[in-house]
């Protein structure tokens, strides 16, 4: 919901301010409506119902995966469209990925949103709308800002959502922040209190490759951002997460694997490759050129995992469903 809004309301109804809290409460522990409120009085439920929508967003569409993942299409109030990801793990683990702009100004050429037409920033209320509609179906444990738009470009709303989280149940140490490398934002990452994990999309090793790919390295090159993500990990004490998407033919060869492993240091990043999942653009990178890159890397003394992969059955890469959507 509309926290603002929320607050507004209650103010000119003249409610006690622990009239929010109790409100807050409520939706955070997967509450359906207003009417669940028990100790919120029946009139003041009637009023919030008229005045102040439940959810700040409206499902357009829903996709479920064989292996459990949900992803959801949402409207803002305003129209734009954002997608969110509920991923299910066999151990038990339930993560939302969630979006934190209705596209994205970046224009990454391997992702679906790169493709769309910038819309704006989301609010903190609408990023929490994306968390509390899966709450409502089951409890959740882990978030990533890996969704539509750069976090770091949307901080001030991004870190009133990761201030809520843990009432939802999901703590700071287990909500990950993904970032193209906006320096300035790792920056005041940093200086933040909250102790999230960062999380970098690098995609290649040397600058023209990932310029090629990623055309913020223009503004910032790999040498600006891993000297930022340094900080971050001086800061905090958390390793960071590179993430290395494997397209075929482009960024997989011996070579990169070598420049990689020469790149980053072992005490401070983890590397996570990533199995490509098409949107167009490229072609992803077959099990075994996967295999023979990680392999690589561990003689270089990096290790890495491969993500595994899930919903490929429902587009649930980044901006899949957006881009296929009406406008």
């Amino acid at each position: 919901m509309d926290l603002d809004l929320l607050q507004r309301t209650l103010d000119e109804l003249g409610q006690p301010r622990f009239r929010a809290k109790q409100v807050w409460e409520w939706a955070a522990r997967g509450a359906a409506g207003y009417d669940a409120m028990t100790n919120v009085p029946a009139a003041l439920r009637e009023e919030l119902a008229a005045r102040v929508p439940f959810s700040t967003l409206e499902v357009e569409r829903e996709a479920l995966a064989k292996d459990g993942t949900l992803k959801v299409l949402f409207r803002t109030a305003d129209g734009r469209p954002i997608e969110a990801v509920l991923m299910r793990y066999r151990d038990g683990r339930r993560s939302i990925c969630v979006s934190s702009q209705s596209g994205c100004p970046l224009t990454c050429t391997f992702c679906a949103t790169g493709t769309m037409k910038f819309g704006r920033n989301l609010t903190a209320s609408e990023v929490l709308d994306q968390v509390l509609h899966f709450r409502r179906i089951e409890p959740v444990d882990h978030l990533v800002f890996m969704g539509m738009g750069e976090p770091l470009m949307n901080l001030d709303h991004v870190l009133a959502a990761v201030e809520r989280l843990p009432d939802v149940g999901i703590t700071n140490r287990r909500t990950g922040i993904s970032t193209v490398g906006w320096v300035p934002g790792i920056d005041r990452l940093a200086a933040s209190p909250f102790p999230v994990r960062l999380a970098l999309s690098l995609h290649a090793p040397e600058d023209a490759l990932r310029s090629q790919i990623m055309p913020v390295n223009d503004r910032y090159s790999i040498e600006e951002v891993l000297a930022a993500c340094e900080r971050f990990y001086e800061a905090k004490r958390r390793q960071v997460f590179v993430e290395y998407v494997m397209l075929k033919g482009v960024n997989d060869h011996h070579a990169h694997a070598v420049g990689l492993a020469q790149l980053l240091d072992p005490r401070i990043y983890k590397l996570n490759l990533i199995p490509y999942n098409p949107t167009g653009s490229y072609d992803g990178s077959s099990r075994d050129a996967i295999a023979a890159f990680r392999a690589v890397l561990e003689e270089h003394g990096l290790t890495a995992t491969v993500r595994l992969t899930r919903g490929q059955d429902i587009d649930a890469a980044c901006g899949q469903l957006a881009a296929k959507a009406p406008a």
